[in-house]
């Protein structure tokens, strides 16, 4: 069984490592710019994670592929991965405040057979001042992460609510891939480690 997680996430690593279900990591060079968004953000996060999926099953057809696309949406607005400080900056700032929608879509696919998911997480920011969402960006790696912020560690401090999925906001919810893998034959629950 040789399964790829198509990302180099270390958060989406670190929550398939839950499970001792081996795997081996490799990115999708997908260019993202090709998916254009049209105002439906669960479709246009499925969409991603399907096309990064298909490029990888293109290389490896045998394998079965995991792929997963996180987006935070505000507004009528998709916040991907910050592209400088200042919009980073920004991003948090529109965010400040306010509820916002993370939408996390996951494929599993094998053997040309593709399967769907998504989960959705509503989350409340801290009220923040721009010397705060300083101090968080000086501590944090920001530009790999959408809506430059991580819920995780201490970039819990700009998160006063959460209403979900918290391991959605981290970029692979665990039982919408439990659900995933079970359509392909494999249970997840056959792989628990120690807690």
């Amino acid at each position: 069984m040789d399964i790829i997680l198509g990302s180099q996430s270390p958060r989406r690593k670190e929550i398939l490592e839950y499970f001792a279900l081996p795997f081996r990591q490799i990115a999708s060079d997908y260019d993202e710019a090709n998916v254009i968004f049209r105002n439906d953000p669960k479709a246009y996060a499925i969409e991603l994670s399907q096309k990064k999926g298909a490029v990888l099953a293109e290389k490896h057809p045998s394998s079965i592929i995991i792929t997963a696309d996180t987006i935070v949406y505000f507004q009528g607005r998709i916040f991907n991965k910050p592209r400088s400080a200042e919009e980073a900056f920004q991003m948090l700032s529109d965010l400040s405040n306010h509820w916002h929608h993370v939408y996390t879509a996951v494929t599993v696919q094998q053997n040309g057979t593709q399967f769907s998911g998504i989960e959705e997480t509503k989350i409340l920011f801290q009220p923040l001042t721009p010397e705060q969402i300083r101090l968080y960006h000086k501590s944090c790696s920001f530009l790999d992460k959408a809506g430059a912020y991580a819920v995780q560690q201490s970039g819990n401090i700009v998160v006063k609510h959460i209403d979900g999925c918290y391991y959605n906001v981290m970029g692979l919810p665990i039982n919408v891939l439990k659900e995933l893998l079970s359509k392909i034959g494999i249970d997840l629950w056959n792989f628990l480690k120690p807690c």
